[in-house]
């Protein structure tokens, strides 16, 4: 699904539609903390991966780190060390996140773009300049939070953002949210892909 940089990005790839099966497994994954799913999910991005597109590096989309130290993990750096592997891609943090933020799930679109806003900085110890980078996450909603980040990326010198994720949620669907376990629910839509 290309983007034309609407976003800041300059296209986007997923596997699937984020709802079914495959919302419960990422559920299961980033709420239920179940890490070894990265190994199938990965397999899933994969798939999703255009064979004909050449990247410089796979970035994970970068997570605060008080967020991560409460979940205990970043689930896109698991996954983008999943892609990297399997494509031969070196795995490099390109960016950073400097300011924690909330939940973006049951915000609009322009809420979403508003609390991403300015929360992303370039890896400055890296080159970027020309670079293709290979953006991993697990689910894109709006594009709002790759955007920002692929904007960074951009500002940085990176030639070209490509955004990588296993699930493609459309807001237009609302569900009730998912029941991980005792008092841990998941988000509250599902969406199609567009």
């Amino acid at each position: 699904m290309c983007r034309n940089g609407l976003n800041g990005f300059d296209a986007a790839y997923t596997f699937g539609a984020y709802q079914g099966d495959l919302r419960k497994l990422i559920h299961l994954f980033k709420y239920g903390r179940i890490e070894t799913l990265s190994v199938p999910l990965g397999k899933l991005l994969m798939r999703a991966l255009p064979l004909d597109r050449h990247f410089d590096m796979v970035t994970p989309m970068p997570m605060h780190w008080l967020r991560r130290w409460d979940r205990g993990f970043n689930q896109a750096e698991a996954l983008a060390h999943h892609v990297a592997q399997r494509a031969g891609i070196p795995i490099l943090r390109a960016a950073r996140r400097v300011r924690s933020t909330p939940a973006q799930a049951g915000l609009s679109s322009a809420a979403r773009r508003r609390n991403v806003a300015g929360v992303f900085q370039a890896n400055q110890q890296l080159d970027l300049n020309g670079r293709r980078i290979l953006l991993v996450d697990d689910v894109l909603t709006t594009g709002a939070t790759a955007g920002a980040c692929a904007v960074v990326l951009k500002r940085a010198g990176a030639a070209h953002v490509t955004v990588l994720t296993v699930a493609r949620a459309d807001r237009r669907d609302w569900v009730e949210p998912l029941r991980i376990g005792p008092g841990v629910s998941g988000g509250h839509f599902a969406l199609g892909v567009s």
